[in-house]
């Protein structure tokens, strides 16, 4: 069994007991459950590997924290993406849609939709999906242009979403539309719309560099009753806003399991590959590389360690460790993915080798939840200015 952590990094205050214990399930369900993802790139349908995985990890109770009383614990979430990431992409992807999508409601909802559709969430009978983007508003959320017009008691929408996880599978959507309660981000709001709501439609799959279940939606003349809102009416951007700053950081947990393979796997070729009477190992630049693909590992679980203890702990600037672990997270993986891809050599782009599927894999986690612009956007305003001036004692 692979145990994809650094257990130092577990035995640091960050974490508990509980995630110690944790990390050693994750290992041990990733190793059994294999088999599951194996041959995703060869079979080409990610939306039919991606349902048996979401359906196996929901046997397990994976997402049983959907249907708890208590809020989510997200260092476990971290966890949780981290390793999944390590054994394999889709499985991650499989875990994390699930529970972005299924978070707005298990945190927003009333008593009446938690019973409707959290339970079927957390055994994976159910699979959700979080419409946010669209083709002229992926990262400016308040330039969001999807009408849902009030008719009687209830709302149509009209409009199309754009690059949706989960799109073409997807039972339930939260979806967030413009409702003109206010000028741009004061005017959107958030709706539970069912896959089989008249009007709905998913228009176009999407192929991605990495095989994963994407699709573009169309809505017109979609109706839909008053109770379908999520929270109160002119309250989207705050559901959209706080799921982001959420997840952001376990998508930093996600590049970290990517990138200790790619270090695993780096460590291991030049460990084995003979030149020039030794070992690659040996050559001073490889080793030097290591060590800064090293250093990056290091900083990077550390970040994400804080950001995920500084929300378990509701620490309110939570948001600004959740970006800069996004940012300097997946950042570094590129550049570890890169270096291990260099490693290798020309074995290093084939293309179902590990390397080759992690160097296509990598590249899309510097844009989910926000750019790594936007990352810096928003460190840059969460700078503290009264520090401004002060001086040492």
């Amino acid at each position: 069994m692979t145990f994809p952590f650094d257990e130092e990094i577990l035995s640091l205050p960050f974490y508990e007991e509980r995630h110690r214990a944790l990390a050693g399930q994750i290992a041990a369900w990733t190793t059994a459950h294999s088999g599951l993802w194996r041959d995703v790139e060869a079979e080409d349908d990610p939306e039919k590997t991606e349902l048996s995985i979401i359906r196996a990890l929901g046997e397990d109770g994976w997402f049983a924290f959907l249907n708890e009383s208590e809020a989510p614990d997200f260092r476990s979430l971290c966890l949780r993406r981290e390793g999944l990431a390590y054994a394999d992409d889709l499985a991650d992807y499989a875990f994390s849609i699930q529970a972005l999508a299924a978070t707005p409601i298990l945190r927003h909802a009333s008593a009446a939709q938690r019973e409707r559709y959290l339970p079927g969430l957390a055994d994976a009978s159910q699979v959700a999906a979080f419409a946010l983007s669209e083709e002229q508003a992926g990262s400016d959320i308040a330039a969001l242009q999807l009408r849902a017009d009030r008719v009687g008691n209830g709302y149509v929408l009209n409009g199309r979403k754009a690059w949706v996880a989960n799109g073409g599978i997807a039972d339930l959507y939260t979806v967030i539309a413009r409702t003109g309660e206010g000028p741009g981000a004061l005017g959107l709001t958030a709706f539970l719309v069912p896959a089989t709501t008249p009007g709905l439609q998913v228009h176009d799959r999407i192929r991605t560099i990495a095989p994963r279940a994407f699709a573009n939606l169309t809505f017109e003349d979609c109706r839909l009753p008053a109770d379908s809102v999520l929270g109160r009416p002119g309250h989207g951007f705050v559901v959209a806003v706080e799921v982001l700053d959420r997840f952001r950081m376990t998508v930093g947990a996600a590049a970290l399991g990517f990138a200790r393979r790619a270090m695993d796997a780096a460590l291991g070729r030049a460990a084995e590959r003979p030149i020039y009477d030794g070992r690659l190992l040996d050559l001073p630049t490889v080793r030097a590389t290591l060590a800064d693909m090293e250093v990056k590992l290091n900083a990077a679980a550390l970040l994400v360690a804080r950001a995920a203890w500084e929300l378990d702990h509701g620490r309110r600037r939570f948001a600004k460790h959740s970006s800069i672990a996004k940012l300097y997270a997946t950042e570094s993986a590129q550049d570890i993915v890169d270096a291990a891809v260099q490693i290798h050599g020309a074995a290093g782009l084939i293309a179902d080798s590990p390397t080759g599927r992690l160097y296509r894999q990598i590249r899309s986690l510097r844009i989910y939840e926000g750019t790594s612009e936007i990352q810096r956007t928003v460190i840059a305003q969460s700078l503290d200015l009264t520090r401004v001036g002060r001086t040492a004692p």
